[in-house]
């Protein structure tokens, strides 16, 4: 009986083939199974965990100016850009939002502020201004400018009305 059982120690069970084929199927349905209830918690399927209606918010207020606004309009400039084998041409045209005790004064400063616009935009290259998002980078430093020459608390703002690349 000792050799039988020194055979049966010899002939030891081989390895299983494909052990880890049950392991990779069930991290699969794991990432499934976790996915699709993220799905369905965030999409509301499941009451009571998020998704679903939005909560109320608050009111919009609406702010009222206390003051009233004018607008001194700026004249319409066409500025040309580049050098001059590749010029193009940018049509520009803005109102200046003012406080009503200052549009007298701001109207006698339209020339310097034409003037500061005019140097400005003529430094801005075109890739600048081609750019979508460059608008409220552009409006800010005219601003600024304005600001500078009119003095501050006059300008409330710089309204672009015109701004077409020929």
């Amino acid at each position: 009986m000792s050799d039988e059982t020194d055979i049966a120690d010899d002939q030891e069970d081989p390895p299983k083939k494909g052990g880890g084929k049950g392991t990779i199927i069930g991290l699969g349905l794991a990432v499934v199974m976790g996915g699709g209830g993220f799905f369905a918690s965030y999409s509301g399927m499941i009451p009571g965990l998020g998704g679903g209606a939005p909560e109320e918010t608050a009111p919009v207020q609406v702010m009222v100016a206390t003051t009233t606004t004018e607008f001194v309009a700026i004249d319409r400039m066409v500025i040309s850009l580049g050098d001059s084998n590749q010029a193009k041409h940018l049509n520009f045209g803005a109102a200046l939002e003012v406080v009503p005790e200052f549009k007298e004064e701001v109207t006698l400063l339209k020339p310097r502020i034409l003037d500061v616009l005019n140097t400005y935009l003529r430094a801005v290259e075109i890739r600048d201004i081609e750019n979508p998002a460059a608008m409220t980078r552009l409006r800010a430093q005219m601003l600024r400018r304005v600001n500078i020459v009119t003095g501050e608390g006059r300008v409330n703002d710089l309204l672009i009305t015109e701004f077409v690349l020929n």
